[in-house]
């Protein structure tokens, strides 16, 4: 069977481009890579070397101390994938799964500005976040659908020239691509250090005893004789099919963090994890219609994330829907229920999934707004508490806090507590 260019693949690897700034090369050429490997069963990989279909493109990365890392893209090329081998299931053999041989994937390289293995996992979840932003990838590593090929060199504080790199395939999670950083950095080290070279080579990661292992010496791209694909043709792209693929774009998770930060007033880093991921970003717009986008995004980035934590679970599989915390937060702002027995229903919201309206009408948790109720409440405080008032009359307004603590605790924390400061503050002449 002889190959054939797929347009779905050429399209999506030109929606990824230009999501990442990167420049789309309008004329691409598909070579062959000549290797054997056991996984590679016709002996030679389709794949992309000297013309990429996307050239060099960046990620802006920003740490929790505000710090600003760019990473450069490379290129973005597109290949066949190999077939997969597996090498901890049998002491005595290697396994081979062809399935997934043949099939196109997007190879995205970037050049060697990351610094940390803390960078590495920053880099990977941003880059994932902006291909399910687009919908050109799934980003779920566990399955498969994206891993990386960890590249690791060391060299001496202060010098210029990157030394001798290893390469360590296929790591399916980003704990695993830190993990494989801290190990091979240190590995490398101790060759250094020993009076030895680093061998360029390709390594794998055995996380059981946590660390890399030597699969096979890494060739140089003149060893792979690479030539053009006889079969398939160099691919001209128009500008026209490139702008109307950038017209599709959605709004990327940068846009959408300016956006809530310059629109709702939110913080930085509260706007980072509410765009951090495509489907918390659409719970939020859904909650913050009609409604408050700074309450709405402190009720999901303090209340809802840390309880989806607890039961380790996604917003998608969020128990609290968007509609119900909307529901939720207009009781607040309606003055129906104080910010105190909010969480009281959040919590048995995040266990039922039911409809607030219905947990505070069966608990009898409205709002007490009822001046005379009220009054009784602070009376019987301040009657009980004589010290306290004392300590008031001495000048010591501090204890007004106190109070209203009482007060909202006789009435189960119904009491209005605006209300509940007048009340107090004209009772005790303040």
């Amino acid at each position: 069977m002889l190959p054939v260019i797929n347009q779905h693949c050429i399209f999506q690897a030109v929606k990824s481009g230009l999501g990442l700034n990167a420049k789309v090369n309008l004329r691409s050429v598909f070579e062959r890579k000549n290797y054997f490997y056991a996984d590679l069963p016709q002996g030679y990989q389709i794949s992309q070397f000297k013309h990429p279909i996307v050239g060099e493109g960046l990620i802006k990365l920003r740490s929790k101390d505000g710090k600003q890392t760019d990473i450069g893209i490379e290129r973005i090329h597109l290949e066949q994938d190999a077939g997969k081998s597996i090498h901890d299931q049998n002491s005595d053999y290697s396994l081979i799964d062809l399935n997934r041989s043949g099939v196109c994937l997007m190879e995205i390289v970037s050049n060697p500005d990351i610094r940390s293995p803390e960078d590495a996992g920053q880099y990977v979840r941003k880059l994932r976040s902006i291909l399910r932003y687009l919908g050109t990838c799934d980003g779920n590593m566990e399955e498969g659908s994206m891993r990386a090929d960890v590249n690791v060199s060391v060299r001496k504080k202060g010098e210029e020239k990157l030394r001798t790199r290893t390469e360590t395939k296929n790591v399916n999670s980003i704990r695993f691509i830190m993990q494989t950083i801290e190990i091979e950095a240190k590995r490398q080290v101790s060759v250094w250090e020993s009076g030895e070279k680093v061998i360029q080579e390709t390594r794998l990661l055995d996380t059981n005893v946590g660390e890399t292992r030597r699969m096979r010496s890494k060739e140089f791209a003149h060893d792979y004789r690479y030539f053009p694909d006889p079969d398939l043709l160099p691919l001209d792209l128009t500008q026209d099919y490139i702008d109307e693929i950038r017209l599709s774009l959605p709004e990327l998770p940068d846009a959408k963090k300016n956006r809530y930060i310059r629109d709702f007033g939110i913080g930085e880093y509260d706007a980072d994890n509410l765009v951090s991921e495509k489907e918390t970003a659409m719970f939020f717009e859904k909650l913050i219609e009609g409604r408050d986008g700074k309450l709405a995004a402190n009720w999901i980035t303090s209340n809802l994330f840390g309880a989806l934590n607890k039961l380790n679970l996604s917003i998608e599989n969020s128990p609290v829907s968007a509609d119900y915390l909307g529901k939720l937060l207009d009781l607040i702002t309606g003055g129906v229920i104080s910010g105190r027995i909010a969480k009281e229903v959040f919590e048995v919201m995040i266990k039922t999934g039911g409809d607030p309206s219905q947990i505070v009408k069966e608990k009898g948790l409205q709002q007490l707004t009822d001046l005379s109720a009220i009054e009784i409440a602070v009376d019987q405080v301040i009657a009980k508490n004589a010290e306290q008032v004392e300590q008031i009359k001495n000048g010591n307004t501090k204890v007004v806090g106190w109070f209203v603590g009482q007060v909202m605790k006789v009435t189960r924390g119904t009491a209005n507590p605006v209300l509940v400061n007048q009340l107090l503050k004209k009772k005790l002449r303040l």
